[in-house]
C-alpha cells in the first residue's frame, strides 16, 4: 500500500520486545494486556493535514470473567521542548494507589554538547518526600545500557524482550548535540509495586569539562505504564500537532 501523505518517511527503529514490536512496513504491535469488566472503546484521532489516510488495524480480546481485584491499564504521555534550566523531567505524577508501574519508554533530543545521560531515574511511592525509595544511576543504566553505549566511539543499539535502545538520529561525534535517542524499560519482570502514591522523574544532567555536571536543556516525550485500580486523576491534555512536531 502505498503512503501519498508520506506519513511514514523517517528513520525506521525496530523493537524486538515481548510487550511491544516495532516492524517493518508500519507494523506497530502491542501485547500489553488491557482486562475490562463492562465494555471497551476504541478510537483514533488523525492529526495529519490530509483528511484521509489508509489505515489497518486487527484487536483481539477474549470474552471472560475478570476477577474484581484485577486493575486497568493507564498509559500517559508528556513532552517538554525544551526542558528549562535546571529542571528535572516528569515521567509520572500523581497516582494513587495501590498499582504498580510496568514501564518506560522515552524519546530524547540532545540540544546540548557532551554526555547527556547522567541523569538518575526516581521513584517517590507511599509518602517519600526528598529522598525517592528508588534512585538510579544513570539514564543509560535504567534502559540496561552502561558507559553511554559507547562501542568504539559510536553508540551501539538494541532492542531486548525488557529494554532498548535506538539511535534515530546519528550525526558525526558521539558527544554533539542534535542526536536523538528513543528507549525503552518494561517492568515486566521486576514491576515496581506502592500502595499510597507514585511519582517517577529524572534527570537531564550531562557532564562538562573538569568533571563537571551540566544540566541539559533537551526535548524530551515519554509514554508511563501502570496498572491500577479506577479512577484515575485526570491526565495533562495531550500538546496539539504543532507541538508534537519534531523539529
Amino acid at each position: 500500500m502505498q503512503d501519498p501523505a508520506g506519513a511514514n518517511r523517517g528513520p525506521f527503529a525496530p523493537v524486538n520486545s515481548i510487550p511491544v514490536a516495532v516492524n517493518p512496513n508500519r507494523g506497530l504491535n502491542c501485547f500489553w494486556e488491557m482486562p475490562f469488566r463492562t465494555h471497551c472503546r476504541i478510537t483514533m484521532e488523525n492529526r495529519h493535514p490530509i483528511d484521509r489516510l489508509p489505515c489497518f488495524y486487527q484487536i483481539n480480546y477474549t470474552q471472560t470473567d475478570v476477577p474484581d481485584d484485577v486493575a486497568y491499564f493507564p498509559a500517559q504521555f508528556r513532552r517538554v521542548n525544551p526542558l528549562s534550566y535546571k529542571e528535572v523531567y516528569t515521567i509520572l505524577d500523581r497516582i494513587d494507589g495501590p498499582s504498580h508501574y510496568i514501564g518506560t519508554s522515552m524519546g530524547w533530543g540532545i540540544n546540548n554538547n557532551g554526555w547527556w545521560g547522567e541523569g538518575g531515574i526516581k521513584f517517590f511511592m507511599d509518602g517519600d518526600s526528598d529522598f525517592p525509595t528508588i534512585c538510579g544511576t544513570g539514564t543509560e543504566d535504567y534502559f540496561g545500557g552502561s558507559y553511554n553505549w559507547d562501542v568504539d566511539g559510536q553508540y551501539a543499539t538494541y532492542s531486548t524482550p525488557f529494554m532498548g535502545m535506538h539511535q534515530v538520529l546519528q550525526l558525526d561525534g558521539l558527544y554533539n548535540s542534535q542526536q536523538r535517542h528513543v528507549m525503552y524499560r518494561w517492568h515486566v519482570m521486576d514491576p515496581t509495586r506502592f500502595q499510597n502514591d507514585l511519582r517517577v522523574t529524572i534527570q537531564a544532567q550531562g557532564w562538562r569539562s573538569k568533571g563537571r555536571f551540566y544540566p541539559g536543556q533537551h526535548d524530551i516525550c515519554s509514554v508511563a505504564y501502570w496498572y491500577q485500580a479506577l479512577p484515575t486523576l485526570p491526565f495533562p491534555c495531550l500538546p496539539d500537532l504543532d507541538a508534537l512536531e519534531i523539529v
